[in-house]
């Protein structure tokens, strides 16, 4: 077996044996930096997908955990950080009324169409996105999401009669 297969296969297990080990305890690690569940167990995966990918390089393997916990810490810090930013630009666009910078829909109506938005499928929920959200032009919305103007109008025209179809007349009159 060449040399690279068989570290290749040193690293695959020694980093499968630190996952059963040591996955549990990272988590409780994470969760109590980040305060959620869901955020700490994807800080600790991405702790352990960086590791592997990173084997090769480490000097001493026995400090292969004490890597983990300091990448751990260093990605929850990064997660929240990233939190802060996100929550700032959200207060910076919604405003004081409570409707978002764009369609100018206010409360139970952007509540509605949020709804009926989740409700589409990924493009047809895109293309009205970019389309009254971002005030983009069939172009601009091709080249963002790399598919054809006749593509655009396709799923704009979809999109639009099913949000029709759930919030009912005045969608019309908001497109």
């Amino acid at each position: 077996m060449p040399r690279t297969e068989l570290f290749a296969t040193d690293a695959d297990a020694a980093v499968e044996q630190l996952y059963a080990a040591h996955w549990r305890q990272l988590v409780r690690l994470a969760t109590m930096l980040v305060r959620d569940q869901a955020a700490a167990e994807d800080v600790v995966q991405d702790a352990f997908v960086a590791m592997h990918g990173r084997w090769s390089r480490l000097r001493d393997p026995d400090k292969a955990l004490a890597y983990l916990r300091q990448a751990v810490v260093n990605r929850s810090r990064s997660a929240l950080r990233h939190r802060v930013v996100v929550d700032r630009h959200l207060r910076s666009t919604t405003s004081d009324d409570g409707t978002v910078d764009g369609p100018g829909l206010a409360g139970s109506r952007r509540d509605a169409v949020l709804a009926g938005l989740a409700r589409l499928s990924e493009r047809q929920r895109e293309v009205p996105v970019l389309r009254y959200y971002l005030d983009y032009s069939e172009a601009q919305i091709a080249d963002a999401l790399g598919i054809s103007r006749g593509a655009v109008k396709a799923h704009a025209h979809r999109g639009s009669a099913a949000l029709r179809d759930l919030l009912g007349d005045w969608w019309e009159d908001a497109s």
